[in-house]
């Protein structure tokens, strides 16, 4: 059956929080095509991914069986994906631009000889494809056309928000089965090591960061008790990883975590490109500085021009005033 495919990602079950962006790409894809979308799961359908197609609207869903399929496997993915495609005579096969997104649908089109665009903003056809798609982390957006009738397309990701619609509608799930070369399971994931359980820096709806202006490892302590207070998470610049004072792990930027939360608080940052690439997808900007003219002032939303140990303080002590569990006398 023609029609857009998308993969919605999960990680043993347990659907990733860019699933229902994928989703949302798919219908908009599928409306300028007029051509269905049909949600596909590699493994077990599990009634989490059929109440996200029902809350989506999406009529029909695939669940890609092999015995192989136990774990997350890139080449494994990516053949299923392309046997899935010769077999339905997809018109496009699509995911969001994560990391995982991006393996699976590069092993699939390599394997189908179908183009890939990767990390695309904006997908029309009419007579051949046109594409925009980021670069550089989102500092430089590329036109590509494409004459080509199929292709594999990711969309970047917390580039769509997700959005279900207002009433479900019943899923129907079609289970197709696979005999996949066991060769492909060398890069199947054999043990996993938890390093973080709960809300995440990439998850979290408040993060708190900070820059060099923090002046060191232990004036990030206001940060940390900031973030208790709103339960979010802290975050740092590239130039405090490099001076010892945070873990990479913290690191908000292109080579760190990508994230968007409801409101990014950025105390002392100075917003180089680096670093906004990784911030640019927040909601709401809070950005507190000396400088009135640093680049993260200049794009936030909301700026504090003040010093960051002054102001910080000041929000923590109000924020307990108004909750009544103020320490101060």
């Amino acid at each position: 059956m023609a029609g857009v495919y998308v993969v919605v990602e999960h990680d043993q079950g347990q659907l990733a929080p860019s699933a229902g962006e994928a989703l949302t790409a798919a219908r908009r894809l599928s409306d300028h095509l007029n051509e269905p979308v049909i949600a596909v799961v590699i493994g077990e359908a599990t009634t989490e991914f059929v109440s996200l197609c029902e809350e989506h609207g999406i009529p029909k869903a695939v669940s890609v069986l092999d015995p192989q399929i136990v774990d997350y496997g890139p080449e494994l993915w990516g053949q299923a994906m392309a046997e899935l495609f010769s077999l339905t005579e997809a018109r496009v096969v699509m995911a969001t631009g994560t990391d995982r997104g991006n393996e699976i649908l590069a092993q699939a089109s390599a394997r189908a000889q179908i183009p890939f665009v990767a990390n695309c903003i904006n997908a029309e056809f009419s007579g051949a494809w046109e594409l925009t798609r980021m670069q550089w982390g989102g500092s430089l957006l590329e036109d590509v056309t494409l004459d080509t009738s199929s292709l594999f397309i990711s969309y970047a990701h917390h580039s769509v928000e997700a959005e279900p619609l207002a009433a479900a509608s019943a899923t129907q799930i079609e289970s197709i089965e696979m005999n996949l070369d066991p060769v492909l399971c060398r890069s199947l994931v054999q043990d996993r090591v938890t390093l973080s359980e709960g809300t995440t820096l990439s998850t979290a709806a408040v993060v708190v960061s900070g820059g060099r202006g923090v002046g060191s490892a232990e004036g990030f302590a206001s940060l940390e008790a900031l973030a208790g207070l709103l339960s979010g998470k802290v975050g740092c610049s590239r130039a405090v990883t490099n001076n010892g004072w945070r873990s990479h792990a913290d690191q908000v930027g292109q080579t760190g975590t990508r994230i968007a939360p409801d409101i990014y608080i950025a105390c002392g940052i100075s917003g180089a490109i680096q670093h906004w690439v990784g911030a640019m997808a927040s909601k709401n900007i809070l950005a507190i500085n000396t400088d009135p003219e640093a680049n993260m002032v200049t794009k936030a939303g909301y700026a504090v021009i003040a010093d960051l140990h002054e102001v910080v303080p000041a929000i923590i002590a109000e924020i307990e005033r108004r909750r009544g569990n103020s320490t101060s006398t």
